[in-house]
């Protein structure tokens, strides 16, 4: 899988902030894998939970959603919107911090990006280049 870009002020995560988000990236994987969330747009629908990036002070979780194929990503994304309290609640309660982090979700496109880059490396152009190079 890809690695994301640095966080939005051009520095690393801190450990914390890793072990955190995989924290709340387990619990909420858990929520869904139970079918505790009751929305029409989700039900039937496998979504995995690639990335969760944490705020340095820890209260706000960017949660990158991706359905399974990739299809009504902007469903997904609203579906998880409108049980934002519902999982907050649920996280709390799974992971031990002194603040329910604010959930906010994102859909993952970083597989979109991944396959654009392989689409670019086999365009003739830059085979060509790459070629010229060996």
């Amino acid at each position: 899988m890809m690695k994301r870009a640095a966080h939005h002020d051009g520095k690393a995560p801190s450990q914390r902030q890793l072990r955190v988000g995989e924290l709340v990236r387990h619990a909420l994987s858990d929520v869904l894998l139970r079918g505790d969330v009751h929305d029409p747009a989700l039900e039937g629908v496998v979504v995995t939970i690639p990335e969760v990036r944490m705020s340095p002070d820890l209260k706000v979780a960017t949660v990158f959603v991706m359905p399974l194929g990739g299809k009504d990503g902007a469903a997904i994304v609203a579906a998880f919107e409108r049980n934002r309290k519902f999982l907050r609640g649920d996280v709390a309660h799974r992971v031990n911090l002194r603040y329910a982090p604010d959930l906010r979700f994102r859909l993952d496109t970083s597989f979109d990006e991944g396959d654009r880059i392989d689409a670019l490396l086999r365009t003739p152009e830059v085979k060509r280049d790459l070629d010229d190079d060996a």
